[in-house]
């Protein structure tokens, strides 16, 4: 099952007029992280952390559309990103932590 997330491209055109979520608009305004960046402290996601946006974002993307993916379904829907220190194994666990704390969240 390909995830919509890998599928979708837009150009900045594209989003005009439209609410464009960022990594800087997960946080809650009292500064607790969203359970996808939680998840990724939680297990050490990253690296050098030069994509971490990308993946985060992409769990999001994830998430939003299926909320109980497999350990396959996660990597498919990350697929469309790349990680130039191949710690592709800990991004794939922060993904499915954080379908574990959304879960708890929800």
């Amino acid at each position: 099952m390909e995830s919509r997330s890998t599928r979708v491209r837009l150009l900045a055109h594209q989003v005009r007029g439209r609410e464009v979520t960022t990594i800087e608009g997960l946080e809650s305004a009292n500064g607790v992280l969203h359970p996808v960046q939680q998840a990724v402290m939680d297990e050490a996601g990253f690296q050098c952390a030069f994509c971490a946006s990308g993946f985060i974002m992409a769990m999001m993307g994830m998430l939003n559309e299926n909320p109980n993916p497999t350990r396959e379904e996660a990597r498919l829907a990350l697929s469309g990103n790349l990680c130039r220190c191949g710690d592709y194994d800990k991004i794939l666990m922060s993904a499915m932590r954080a379908v574990e704390l959304s879960r708890r969240t929800a």
